[in-house]
């Protein structure tokens, strides 16, 4: 493909290419030749090995990195909007659960959907394995945070222990005399520097495997695949919905004590933004505008809140991991116990803050929280299908709840909000 055409244009014409020619090799339009299968099926493996192996370095840089910049000397102004980032993040991930749990797209007619659509692994095998992952429950929870030797932990799939390490590291780092921190800085920014360089080489070349991946899908099953992946994708836009207009309205309306109807107004151009690029620090310029021009917040804290929360505070990125991992666990018939969501949970809030930042941030959070939990990476294929259009739609409510946070954060520090009048804010 072009290398002139936009990254998520060439994803989305690699999805449609793919999803056709699995189509036709399904119905038989297009013989499924051993040779076409198997060069399909490696050059699906080989981006979903590029994904596994970028999680390990990503997780590990981008934490330290992110969390050493938090600088221990904002004060009030940068505890509330910590506070604020996740609280935020959790009431996000709680209402993807909710959804998932209460629509359950993973299931036709109390059926999980994975024996319809041919997902990729051994349904008993998966549940034993699942089901050992859950042995003790939240006592194993807890022991994974700290576990003996990180290496072997990380090799065996638990990533909570080194999320909690790096964690550690980062703030503790962040707290270092002057001299050492900046050595210590320099390094670890040239080391995320070099991993987000291979990220992208690996990126150039992931519509082609986006193209292996749909095509192998719809070539096992068809249409059948697109009934549950259209709920699952209902099931999403509703529980990004109800944050949106039920949590960060609650907010603002009472916490904040500023008009939800009219925040969201001022924040318009900014929300179409984040929607067509799916980015939301490409969108921040906009953001910034609308919240000093149309919403009224001081450039002091907007200035903030909003770079910062571009970074880290990412509700609909969190929200739809989380959202993710429990449609896939319903589709292979998993039943994922208290301690393993929990899991879900605490992984998706950590790791919304500590890859937002790079290239395709949902797809290795996603490849973190399925192996906490011992489903197959293989799965995120399915995901595919509607990733795009669920993109668009959780950048939006990722803007919105930035903006919230800087209305929230003035009105803890006893700024009088000064908005445009109605006819302005609608311009």
């Amino acid at each position: 493909m072009s290398g002139k055409l936009a990254l998520h244009w060439q994803m989305l014409i690699a999805m449609v290419l793919g999803g056709l020619l699995g189509l036709l090799m399904n119905n038989g339009a297009i013989p499924a030749a051993p040779a076409l299968t198997s060069t399909l099926d490696v050059i699906a493996q080989l981006f979903m090995n590029s994904l596994k192996l970028l999680v390990i370095p990503v997780v590990v840089t981008s934490m330290i990195v992110g969390i050493s910049r938090i600088d221990s000397g904002i004060g009030k102004l940068g505890g509330y909007t910590l506070l604020y980032y996740v609280a935020s993040s959790t009431a996000a991930i709680i209402a993807g659960l909710f959804f998932v749990n209460l629509l359950s797209p993973g299931l036709v007619d109390g059926v999980a959907v994975g024996s319809h659509i041919a997902l990729p692994a051994d349904a008993g095998a998966l549940m034993q394995k699942v089901e050992n992952r859950g042995a003790g429950d939240m006592l194993n929870l807890f022991l994974s945070m700290l576990p003996p030797n990180l290496v072997t932990a990380a090799s065996e799939g638990n990533l909570l222990g080194l999320i909690v390490f790096s964690l550690l590291y980062g703030y503790f780092l962040g707290r270092l005399p002057t001299e050492q921190k900046q050595s210590q800085l320099a390094f670890w920014e040239s080391a995320q520097a070099i991993v987000m360089g291979i990220a992208t080489l690996f990126l150039r070349a992931a519509p082609i495997g986006v193209f292996a991946l749909i095509a192998n899908v719809l070539a096992r099953t068809g249409f059948a695949a697109m009934a549950p992946m259209a709920w699952f994708f209902v099931t999403v836009v509703l529980a990004l919905a109800f944050h949106l207009g039920v949590t960060l309205s609650f907010l603002l309306w009472q916490v904040a004590k500023a008009s939800p109807r009219q925040h969201f107004r001022a924040m318009l151009p900014a929300l179409l933004t984040a929607f067509s690029t799916a980015s939301s620090n490409a969108t921040l310029p906009v953001t910034l505008r609308c919240l000093r021009e149309r919403a009224g917040v001081s450039e002091r804290v907007s200035g903030m809140t909003v770079p910062l929360g571009a970074t880290i505070n990412m509700d609909g990125t969190a929200l739809y991991e989380c959202a993710a991992v429990l449609f896939l666990a319903q589709a292979y018939g998993v039943d994922l116990s208290f301690a393993q969501q929990l899991t879900v949970v605490i992984i998706a809030l950590v790791t919304s803050i500590g890859v937002a930042g790079i290239p395709a941030a949902s797809l290795v959070a996603i490849a973190i929280i399925l192996g906490a939990v011992g489903l197959p990476l293989e799965a995120i294929g399915l995901l595919l299908i509607t990733d795009r259009l669920l993109d668009m739609c959780r950048t939006a409510v990722n803007v919105y709840s930035d903006s919230v946070a800087a209305v929230f954060v003035a009105s803890r520090e006893g700024e009088q909000l000064s908005p445009p009048d109605s006819h302005s804010a609608s311009d």
